[in-house]
This record gives structure tokens, sequence and C-alpha cells, in this order.
């Protein structure tokens, strides 16, 4: 099912000034801490400007990171919605099959609410550790894993509190979180498929893993700026975008500073943040769902930083401003220009010659190994081999002690996108006569990974410019194909 286009105006027609736009965009594209991916704004309801960074592209589904925790969130709506889970319930009384063994007072007493607002009790992230009681099920070492606090008194971000709401949810309806949300929020939205990674015991993380378009983010967004209701049809309850959205719990200590918090210290709700502007769903590198009841706007990213206030800053400097109140008159000459620009964003290709600068010689079948200290790629990278055919030039990729092989065709210019044997887009080449640098973008998520050869040396190096958080081969940067897709 492809996804009915959202209601579309001028952005001058809807109150927004096309200048400020340009402005966020010639901004962002000169911050060397972020790289942008795409860009997606509504207001009022209809879509006044999208764009995608190529070798990104509208329809395809990307990596959300925590920003998943946010349909999560939207997932428990419906299920409280339809009696299916009170939210004062404690997490074990759903599964009874841990009750003996989980002694420790607040662990019993950790109620869904608790959970939902990132409040179980534990003063910080617990992955590692509840891993570590049960490397098969989270769910179990998490329950195991004694609060430091009473449930609901301290706010710690934490995994598996979002792993424990996602589990919830799969016991109560019996079905996957894809399959409990189709019907419910993807369809009716105009949404349709979407993938979410699952672990080894077959549950959706929850807490991170999904696969979806911008465009999904985007009308997430406006759904709970609408209250809940789409197209005169009520979806979510009013009471659940409320409870959803407000701060439950402080995410940071009170501050005297004459400057605004930052915005991770404003409060948090249920899976969502709350912001200086608005609240927000976001996820790591710069995967965000703005939504401004002030400004009666969305405002959907992805890209990849290191530093997601960076872009968050450049949000509120450039693009809140260019939110008015009224419709704007003889700006038709500015909607034109953001409309071109628009259409036209790209990241920059990585310099390089597609061949050798005096051709074959020795770098035919070249074979490079990891360079010693060479820590900031792939774990599984073996080596490399550079070859050459009828078609041009190929850098692969050797990982695993299988020697699994990633073939990338090198660019003749600019980047040259593939869908098998997983969605890439390679750019780069030969930068002098030993050295090969090539950038790997893997189209799926928001990781680039830089390799260079040197031929003189046999070495090659390779650095993720944001390295990805769920590890595993090189193979499994992509959206999970079909139900046994796994993360574990």
């Amino acid at each position: 099912m492809s996804a009915r286009p959202l209601p579309s105006g001028p952005p001058s027609a809807l109150g927004v000034d096309a200048l400020g736009v340009l402005g966020f965009l010639d901004a962002v594209e000169a911050d060397p801490v972020v790289e942008p991916h795409s860009l997606m704004i509504l207001r009022h309801g209809r879509l006044v400007a999208s764009g995608w960074w190529a070798p990104y592209t509208p329809g395809r589904k990307q990596l959300l990171y925590s920003l998943s925790k946010s349909f999560t969130s939207t997932a428990a709506g419906f299920a409280v919605a339809e009696g299916l889970v009170g939210l004062d319930d404690t997490v074990l009384s759903y599964f009874p099959e841990f009750d003996a063994e989980v002694t420790d007072p607040r662990s019993r007493s950790m109620r869904v609410r608790d959970v939902a607002a990132m409040a179980s009790g534990h003063a910080q992230e617990t992955y590692e550790r509840a891993h570590a009681l049960d490397p098969e099920d989270l769910l179990r070492g998490f329950l195991l894993l004694p609060p430091d606090h009473d449930p609901g008194s301290v706010f710690a971000y934490n995994q598996p509190a979002t792993y424990a709401l996602a589990a919830v949810l799969r016991r109560v309806t019996g079905v996957p979180l894809t399959a409990w949300l189709r019907p419910r929020l993807l369809d009716p939205l105009g949404i349709g498929e979407v993938a979410w990674q699952s672990d080894r015991s077959g549950r959706e993380l929850g807490f991170s893993g999904l696969h979806a378009t911008t465009d999904a983010v985007a009308r997430l967004g406006q759904l709970y700026l609408d209250d809940g209701v789409h197209e005169g049809e009520r979806l979510l309850p009013a009471e659940w975008i409320a409870e959803a959205t407000r701060a439950h719990i402080a995410t940071a200590a009170p501050t005297t500073a004459a400057a605004d918090p930052a915005d991770w210290e404003r409060g948090y709700g249920f899976q969502f943040w709350r912001s200086r502007h608005g609240y927000r769903g976001d996820g790591a590198y710069g995967q965000f769902c703005l939504v401004l009841p002030e400004h009666d706007a969305v405002i959907a990213t992805t890209a990849a930083t290191n530093d997601m206030q960076a872009l968050l800053t450049l949000v509120w400097e450039h693009l809140l401003p260019a939110f008015g109140p009224h419709p704007l008159t003889g700006h038709e000459e500015a909607d034109a220009a953001l409309a071109r620009r628009l259409a036209h964003l790209a990241l920059p290709p990585a310099p390089g010659s597609p061949a050798p600068p005096r051709g074959a010689g020795p770098w035919s079948g070249a074979r490079f190994a990891p360079g010693d200290g060479d820590g900031g790629g792939p774990r599984g990278l073996r080596g490399a081999v550079v070859e050459r055919g009828a078609d041009g030039w190929t850098l692969v990729l050797v990982e695993g002690p299988h020697g699994r092989r990633l073939e990338l065709p090198l660019a003749t210019g600019g980047w040259r996108a593939a869908e098998e044997p997983l969605p890439t887009a390679v750019s780069g080449g030969w930068t002098d006569e030993d050295t090969l640098a090539a950038h790997i973008v893997f189209l799926e998520t928001p990781h680039r990974l830089r390799v260079t050869c040197s031929l003189s040396a046999g070495t090659l190096t390779a650095r993720w410019d944001t390295e990805p958080l769920h590890g595993g081969p090189l193979r499994r940067m992509r959206a999970p194909r079909g139900p046994a897709a796994s993360a574990g």
C-alpha cells in the first residue's frame, strides 16, 4: 500500500515564510556536525515543504532509533482505550510466569505507567545489566533487577522500560506491534507497511528498531497535533494524547541559568519528550518528530549527527520565526525558490576518481587487511578486495569468520545506489595512485562508513560517522524483511 499524498499548499498561503525555511537549509548544510537526510514541514494540517538529500529518497523506510518509542506509546494508547491494559496495573501482573522469582518489592510494584514514563525507579540505563541477568529474555532480566528508588519517583532513560511496555502489549494483544498498529494507525493515516526489528525472543524491540518513512513520522505528529482525530474520525482518545505528551517526571534538576535549558531537561511524558517549544519524539542521530501546538505545525527530520541539540537549535533559530499568524502576500517568488531548492537537495559526493590514475596496475585484485589500531569501523570487518570488471571497479568488503562479501560498485561520479545485496549508495574513488577512499551510505539507516585502502601498506581503515547502536554484521544494515527478521 502506498501512502496517500498529504494535502499540501504553498508556504505563504499557510503563513510560513519560505525565506526562513531557506535560511534553515543554508544553516543545516553549513553546520559541520549535522548531516541532513530529510525534512517535512506541516502547517495547519497541510504539507508546506518537503525534501530529501540524495541519495536519500522519500519512499524509503529509515531506522528511527528511539523515535520508535513514540509509536510504541501510540500502540499502548490503543490498548488502554480498548480496555486491554490498565496504566495502574503492575507490569508483573501480565507475566505470572515470573511471579515466584521476582521478589523485590519495588520490582513487584512497578506499574505500566511507570515504564511508559521512564520512571521504573532505576537510577540509570539498565540494558546491559538486564541482558547479563538473562541474555535470552530482556524482560525477565529487567524484572529481576531491583530498582534503586520507588517506581514513579525518578527519571532514567532506560531501554528495557520501553521494552517492558512493548512486551505487555504483545502479551495482551497476541500480535506483533506492527500488526496491532496496522488497522488502528498505519492504514487509517495512509502510512501502510512499516518494519520493526525483533530480538531472539520474537518480540519487537519497542525502544528502537522501527523503520518507517519521514512521511510516516510527519503523519504521526499531525495525529497528535489534532488530538487524535484524523479526517474527522477519532483514532485515539484526546485523554491519551494529553497524558502521553505532558511532563510526568522531571528529567533534570531545576536550573537557575538565564538561558533556556537544553531540550532534554523539560520533562518526559509517555515516550515523548517535552521541548522548549511543544513536545517531540526523537531518535539517535537526529530522527525527530516535533509537534508545535502553539504554531499548529509539525516538523519531521531524519539526519546523522552526534549533536542532536545542534539540529534542534537550528530549528528553533530558523524555522520557528518563519511561522506567522496570517497568510503572507507577495511571497510567490520565495515560495518558488524554496520549491526549486527542495527538489535538488543532495549530500556532496566524496572526492575521487572512478579509476586509478595510471590504469589498473597493481590495484586489480589487490587485498587489504585492517591496519593496526583501526577500531572505528565494523567489528567483524576482516579486510577488503578491489576488483575490476566489465562495468568498472568494485570495492568488496569481507567480514565475519566465513569471509562474507559485500560488493560495492564504485561510482563514476556522484552517488551510485544499489538495492542488493542491501540498500547502499557509494561515492568516492582514487584520491592518488596509492589511495582509494570510498564513502558507503546504508540507505535504510542514518549511517555512513568511510573506507580508505592504502596500496603501498596493504591496509584499510574503516570509520563510522555515527556508530550503529544495534551492532551486528553489515548485511543487517537494512530494514527487516519478513516476520523472521531479528536484531539478535
